[in-house]
């Protein structure tokens, strides 16, 4: 059985040191605040507050793409240590990042014939993507090839669940993903959004719920009727947000409540600055395995 690396980029918002302990090589996306660049690097040389402050005051916020050349230097390292690579870029529903990964794939095949090197959408974003990501480190410590642990993410990636809310709309109506009437609507009568990532990897408004209270209940709701085996429940089970660790931990107490079965506690992670940059603050995003997204 070949040796193979299993890699990834830093908007699964789940840490370089959880990356670390399971061996996962990672690439950075890129952040641009006001006139400074900087790398999603997990926060390491810019800090949460730091951002969404500098946001509030009304820089402007971009990400872009890892590019092609990126990619190439990235898998060339990989592959000159004679290693098969499994590399899981963020949902093409919400970046491009994919096509750049495939076309430094493609002209590295060439180079490298008797290596593997497999690209794969994982439609999923932030630590949706990261709890994807935890299933493939799983396979692999149960010994699965390369090619079975790529099949395992074609075949599960739209049974990881994603639910977000936010109480700060603010971004959401920058980004077009609320309209200008509706967001100061929702404003005026405390309005939380509810939305999920549908199984082309979009992030879509399903729901409007009146209060930061019956919202944190809902998501717990859909969890219940979502998740693998109901509230039997005992798989993973992940949240990340953006600067509302205490909303987060809310939702995090009711399903520990809920739930108690899981493998292990909740896990809570802070959104990382690609995710953040358009989430802005006041989001909360909660991941599960549990029923195939269809719509």
């Amino acid at each position: 059985m070949s040796d193979f690396v299993l890699s990834c980029c830093t908007a699964m918002d789940t840490g370089a040191d959880w990356a670390a302990e399971r061996k996962m090589l990672w690439l950075p996306f890129h952040v641009k605040i006001g006139t400074e660049d900087y790398a999603d690097d997990f926060w390491t040389k810019m800090k949460p507050e730091q951002m969404y402050e500098r946001m509030a005051q009304g820089e402007e916020s971009h990400t872009s793409q890892i590019s092609v050349g990126d990619y190439t230097e990235h898998f060339q390292k990989i592959l000159d240590r004679g290693k098969d690579i499994l590399h899981v870029t963020l949902s093409s529903g919400i970046s491009g990042t994919v096509n750049s990964a495939n076309l430094a794939a493609d002209d590295l095949r060439a180079k490298y014939p008797d290596r593997k090197l497999i690209i794969i959408d994982s439609l999923a974003a932030s630590s949706g993507y990261g709890l994807l990501m935890q299933k493939l480190y799983e396979q692999k410590e149960a010994g699965k090839t390369i090619d079975e642990v790529a099949e395992y993410a074609r075949t599960h990636r739209l049974n990881v669940v994603h639910w977000f809310f936010s109480t700060d709309l603010t971004y959401y109506i920058r980004g077009g993903r609320v309209t200008k009437t509706a967001g100061f609507i929702g404003t005026l009568l405390n309005i939380c959004p509810l939305l999920n990532v549908d199984y082309m990897g979009h992030l879509i408004p399903r729901e409007k719920i009146r209060s930061k209270r019956k919202v944190i209940e809902r998501i717990v709701e859909k969890m219940k009727e979502l998740a693998e085996n109901g509230t039997e429940y005992s798989d993973h089970c992940y949240i990340s947000h953006s600067a509302c660790l205490e909303d987060a931990k809310a939702v995090r107490d009711l399903i520990e409540q809920e739930f108690p079965h899981m493998k292990g506690n909740v896990d809570i992670f802070p959104i990382g600055p690609t995710i953040g940059c358009h989430t802005g603050p006041g989001t909360v995003a909660l991941f599960f395995m549990g029923k195939e997204r269809i719509d």
